[in-house]
């Protein structure tokens, strides 16, 4: 059967993030120090410590540890780390966020935008101004910190195996205005070189399309699993089910078959970015 697991909303302000604000204050309180003490022992400002007491920014998992460690908690801060983290993630996007980071392939077709994992700072940070209804800026910021700390995926080693197929209609929609839509093409030229990565357009001219049912990511796990995930307006789910799963791998294949080339594809950006 599909995973269909329902996730508790970690928003700023709510559950896990209150949890361990409270901690992290009543380790300091104990330890006998004031949130500007805690600061300049971690490289944070007292501001910034507030924020993580009161719930109104995700602690990154460095800071954790440097905390736990210099208010001697004996690993009770360092044991949040891992649901902290997820608090990043709206709760849609958890359990694929956390296969993503472990995969050592993944194959992803996108119909709307540029993938998350290619998007520039500016593009995620306009598409998530897009977003209705409205995010609130402090959700805005964590999401887009979140969305490029997924992109260290790249510098992974192992080095994993990453293709993407991408419709030639997301590529000539200029989300956040013209500089926004230059640098995000631009750097997906510069992603394109690299030796693990494969970008490929499908041409608005193809007279056959295999993937009108819509997007999705294909990912296989260190210990052999094929998973798939998908979502449409925040209904996300994992299939684990080796039918439905071959499946779209199937799709993908003959997605890539009728999509630009590479080399084609990047010469399609090239010619873009000429146009413009």
């Amino acid at each position: 059967m599909d995973d269909e697991v329902q996730q508790p909303e970690y928003e700023v302000g709510t559950g896990m993030l209150c949890v361990f604000g409270r901690q992290l204050k009543l380790f300091r309180e104990r330890a006998g120090m004031d949130r500007a003490a805690l600061g300049s022992l971690t490289g944070y400002s007292a501001s910034t410590i507030a924020s993580f007491e009161q719930a109104r920014r995700i602690p990154p998992t460095k800071f954790i540890d440097q905390a736990d460690e210099v208010l001697g908690t004996g690993g009770v801060l360092s044991a949040s780390k891992e649901e902290v983290a997820r608090a990043q993630y709206p709760a849609f996007f958890r359990d694929a966020a956390k296969l993503e980071a472990e995969a050592v392939e993944l194959h992803v077709y996108d119909t709307q935008l540029v993938n998350g994992l290619l998007q520039t700072e500016e593009y995620a940070r306009a598409v998530f101004a897009m977003w209705q209804p409205l995010l609130d800026e402090a959700i805005t910021e964590q999401r887009v910190v979140a969305r490029l700390a997924r992109q260290e995926i790249f510098a992974r080693r192992p080095t994993p195996h990453l293709s993407f197929v991408i419709e030639e209609a997301v590529l000539l929609r200029p989300l956040g205005g013209e500089a926004v839509w230059r640098g995000q093409l631009e750097h997906l030229m510069l992603i394109a070189e690299k030796r693990n990565v494969v970008i490929q357009v499908m041409p608005l001219s193809r007279q056959e399309h295999a993937g009108l049912a819509g997007p999705f990511t294909l990912m296989e796990t260190k210990d052999g699993r094929r998973i798939a995930y998908t979502e449409v307006q925040g209904d996300s789910r994992v299939h684990t089910e080796r039918r439905k799963v071959r499946g779209l791998e199937r799709t993908y294949g003959i997605l890539r078959a009728q999509a630009h080339t590479p080399t084609e594809s990047l010469a399609l950006i090239e010619k873009l970015l000429g146009e413009r």
